[in-house]
């Protein structure tokens, strides 16, 4: 019997096979901090994600900087992920809008349409999942403290002041390039002091 098929987040279709593998891949992050399955989640999803940004409006550039967010969102919050509300498409394609539209928001240059449905605030959080986030932060917080401060300033400025790489470059006056290299490799030595720290909980 053939597999049935759900709708993608970008309009495409994936068979429920398919969308419980991604479940269980997420699974495995969330709880294992697994770098494969965060490898095959991103090799699957981020090529999308930039397409299906762009297809909204934005540029190449722009649209793949964001899908790259949208992934290192899935690696720090995979936790937050629930299977029974939304599958994994939906859920990272919706992450992806939103980063877009707050994007928007933070480029006083952007030409916004007050009509346009995508605009819409998202619906709040469960509050459950919005103490989850909170303590998740705090312990990133904690964990941050043994970066060094170069690269503890890039993480805050993009993961808790929701700078974009390309806006953190103007403010810092590095290269987007640098930029970008420098928080992979924040990103890379955060995880593994979240990981070799028995006391913080990942999961």
């Amino acid at each position: 019997m053939a597999d049935a098929f759900l709708p993608d987040g970008d309009g495409s279709s994936l068979s429920v096979a398919a969308e419980d593998r991604f479940s269980r891949l997420i699974a495995k992050v969330a709880q294992d901090r697994d770098r494969q399955a965060f490898e095959d989640l991103f090799d699957h999803f981020a090529p999308r994600l930039k397409a299906y940004l762009m297809r909204l409006g934005s540029d190449a550039a722009t649209a793949e900087e964001l899908a790259q967010e949208v992934m290192i969102t899935l690696w720090r919050k995979a936790g937050l992920f629930d299977a029974t509300r939304a599958t994994a498409a939906t859920w990272l394609f919706r992450i992806a809008r939103n980063r877009r539209i707050d994007s928007l928001r933070r480029d006083r240059s952007a030409l916004l349409d007050a009509e346009d449905p995508s605009l819409r605030p998202p619906a709040p959080e469960d509050q459950d999942d919005e103490l989850d986030a909170r303590m998740r932060e705090e312990r990133v917080r904690e964990a941050m403290k043994e970066l060094p401060e170069e690269q503890a300033d890039l993480i805050r400025r993009a993961f808790f002041s929701g700078l974009s790489h390309s806006q953190i470059a103007d403010e810092t006056g590095l290269p987007l390039g640098t930029v970008k290299s420098r928080i992979r490799l924040a990103f890379t030595r955060l995880r593994r002091i979240l990981e070799a720290d028995d006391a913080v909980d990942t999961d």
